[in-house]
C-alpha cells in the first residue's frame, strides 16, 4: 500500500479524537471505509489448529463485529430464549472474558428475518465509552458504558414499528466529533438522529423517506467539506453530520440496502438490494450526478474502493474490479460463495467471508483476480472479521439449533 494513499483515507474519515492505528473502534475501522492501517500484515491462511492465537466462546447470537479498544475487544449478543440483549468485552491478549452487561430484558420483536438478529449493530467507541444500540420494545435505543461496563446513559432515539418488512434492525452507531449518529429508516416513517456523546441528549433529528432500508452511515471528507452519506430508501443522501442539514440527494441503488456508502476521490459508490439491483456510482459534489451504474447486487455487504477502484463481492459469490472513475469491468472471478459480511483491505490483500464460514483472500490488483488463500472455520460467517495489531478477529459458529456455539477467534502468525 503506498503511504500518502492510507493517509489521504484516514484524513478523509472524521472521527471522535485521532484514529488508532492499533484499534478497529467502529463499523468499518479506523478509515470508515473497511481499510486496515498501512503496517498492518495479517496472516492470510489459517485453520482451527493453525495460525489461532486463542479462541474464546460467545455466549447466545449476534451479527455484529468486534470493537477493538485498548486491551479490550467488545461485541454485542443476544440471548433469544431469555430475551436479554448484551454487551460482552474480552482481554485482548488472551481472550478471556472481562465483563458482560445486560442492557435490555424483553421487548423482542414478534418477527425478524431468519438471517438477522437481536445483536446486529456493531459497538462504536471513542476510547472512552463503548456506543450500542438495540432495538426492542418498538423503538431503537442507544447505551453507552464505559469500558469497565458500567452504564453512562441510555437514550431511546425514536420508534420502530416496521409494517411492510419486520426484518428487525442492522444499523450501526458512528460517530462524529462528540455526536453519536444513529439512522432508522422504516415505513412508519424513518429518521437520521444524532446524541451528544457525553450525555446522550439529542443533538439534531432530520426526518427520512418513509421506507424500510438497513444501511449505516459513514462520513468522509469530499468535495470540501465534511458529508455524512447513507443509502436506501430509492436514493443515496448526503447530509452535513454536525446539524442534519440535507446537502443532496439523487436517485440511485433500490428501496432496501444494508451495504455501507464507500468512496474514491469525490465519487460515492452504492449498492443494492431490493426488489432490484443496482451499483451506482455518484459525483459529491452537490450536483447528484450519476457517473455510472451497472446491474450488479451487493445486498448486505458493502464493497471496497482503493486506489482508483472499486471491488465487490455480489450476492451471487462473484467478485468484481470496476474502474471507479467510469465503471469499466477490470476482471470478475468465483469465490467460494454467498457473503453476508464486507470485505476488508490488509496488507495489500482483500478478505471476504461467505456465509459459510470461508474467508476468500485476493489481491487488490485491478490487472488480474489472483486468489491467495481460502480459510475455513466454523459452519458460519456472518459477521465482518477485523484487523488490527497484525491479528484478525473473527466471529464464527458451529452447528444449528440448540447445539450452534459462537466463538471469537484472534488470527495471527506465530
Amino acid at each position: 500500500m503506498h503511504r500518502l494513499a492510507a493517509l489521504l483515507l484516514l484524513a478523509a474519515a472524521p472521527q471522535d479524537g485521532p484514529a488508532a492505528a492499533a484499534d478497529w473502534r467502529t463499523w468499518r475501522g479506523p478509515t470508515g471505509n473497511g481499510v486496515a492501517a498501512e503496517s498492518e500484515a495479517p496472516a492470510t491462511t489459517w485453520s482451527e489448529t493453525s495460525n489461532v492465537v486463542w479462541s474464546a466462546p460467545v455466549p447466545g447470537r449476534g451479527h455484529s463485529s468486534p470493537a477493538v479498544v485498548g486491551g479490550r475487544i467488545v461485541l454485542t449478543t443476544a440471548d433469544e430464549a431469555a430475551q436479554v440483549q448484551s454487551v460482552l468485552a474480552f482481554d485482548r491478549a488472551t481472550g478471556k472474558p472481562l465483563w458482560k452487561t445486560d442492557v435490555h430484558r424483553g421487548g423482542f420483536p414478534a418477527k425478524i428475518h431468519v438471517k438477522n438478529t437481536h445483536a446486529s449493530p456493531t459497538p462504536a467507541s471513542d476510547g472512552e465509552r463503548v456506543y450500542v444500540s438495540f432495538f426492542n420494545a418498538e423503538a431503537v435505543h442507544v447505551t453507552a458504558l464505559d469500558l469497565e461496563g458500567k452504564r453512562a446513559w441510555q437514550t431511546t432515539v425514536g420508534p420502530l414499528r416496521p409494517k411492510q418488512y419486520q426484518h428487525g434492525y442492522a444499523p450501526s452507531p458512528m460517530l462524529y466529533k462528540g455526536l453519536v449518529v444513529v439512522a432508522v429508516d422504516s415505513d412508519e416513517p424513518g429518521f437520521l438522529a444524532a446524541l451528544d456523546a457525553k450525555t446522550g441528549r439529542m443533538k439534531w433529528r432530520v426526518p427520512r423517506p418513509a421506507k424500510t432500508s438497513y444501511s449505516t452511515p459513514v462520513v468522509a471528507r469530499l468535495a470540501g467539506r465534511d458529508q455524512l452519506l447513507v443509502s436506501g430508501c430509492e436514493i443515496v443522501a448526503s447530509y452535513d453530520p454536525a446539524t442534519g442539514r440535507p446537502l443532496w440527494s439523487t436517485p440511485g441503488t433500490t428501496q432496501a440496502t444494508c451495504g455501507t456508502i464507500v468512496w474514491d476521490k469525490d465519487l460515492v459508490f452504492a449498492s443494492g438490494g431490493y426488489p432490484k439491483s443496482e451499483t451506482v456510482a455518484v459525483r459529491a459534489d452537490g450536483s447528484g450526478r450519476v457517473v455510472w451504474r451497472n446491474a450488479q447486487k451487493c445486498y448486505e455487504q458493502s464493497m471496497l474502493a482503493w486506489e482508483g477502484h472499486l471491488y465487490a463481492v455480489t450476492d451471487a459469490g462473484t467478485a468484481f474490479c470496476w474502474s471507479a472513475a467510469d465503471g469499466t469491468e477490470r476482471w470478475t472471478a468465483r469465490v467460494s460463495g454467498k457473503p453476508s459480511a464486507s470485505p476488508v483491505l490488509a496488507g495489500g490483500n482483500i478478505y471476504v467471508s461467505d456465509e459459510r464460514g470461508t474467508t476468500n483472500v485476493f489481491r487488490a490488483d485491478p490487472k488480474e483476480f489472483k486468489e491467495v488463500a481460502r480459510n475455513k472455520l466454523g459452519d458460519e460467517s456472518m459477521a465482518t472479521p477485523v484487523f488490527c495489531g497484525n491479528r484478525i478477529y473473527a466471529r464464527v459458529a458451529k452447528g444449528s439449533g440448540g447445539s450452534r456455539q459462537e466463538s471469537l477467534y484472534c488470527i495471527g502468525k506465530p
